[in-house]
């Protein structure tokens, strides 16, 4: 799979990025009302390592299977965004401290990841299952995130 030594650093350096804009334990995000569906912290790691795996396989598969130049290149440009607003919802989030302007962005990261699995969908069903869960953890991202702003 050559697209994988692509897609998987860029899903990595996602990853770094988030990592390090994750603030749970400062006195503003602990300070915040959240809801009581709030899933226990120790469950963030390992569903974002799946989605991020998932996320690069995936991604690997699709730009293999599509058919021309001109749409790998479109494709490797929605997942650079998508990856970028993955980033900056962490950035607006836990450093900016801006809690309805993250809801916004994960809004349009949501939108990004639906496109992201439509794009595969047209050359790899598979490739669209894997994204599945990114889609559904983000939509549920955004009803906690939303919740939370609303309670704030």
């Amino acid at each position: 799979m050559r697209y994988l030594k692509w897609t998987a650093p860029a899903v990595a350096a996602c990853a770094a990025l988030g990592t390090l804009g994750t603030k749970p334990d400062s006195p503003w995000y602990q300070g915040l009302k959240k809801p009581s569906w709030q899933p226990p912290a120790w469950l963030f790691a390992p569903a974002w390592t799946t989605i991020y795996s998932l996320t690069a396989l995936a991604s690997a598969r699709t730009l293999e299977r599509l058919p021309s130049d001109k749409e790998r290149r479109d494709y490797a440009v929605a997942l650079g965004a998508n990856l970028a607003l993955n980033t900056a919802f962490t950035w607006v989030y836990f450093v900016g401290e801006q809690v309805k302007t993250s809801v916004a962005v994960q809004a349009v990261l949501e939108v990004s990841t639906l496109d992201l699995i439509r794009r595969s969908a047209t050359v790899d069903r598979a490739s669209a299952l894997m994204l599945t869960p990114y889609a559904a953890w983000g939509a549920f991202a955004l009803a906690l995130n939303a919740d939370i702003a609303r309670r704030n």
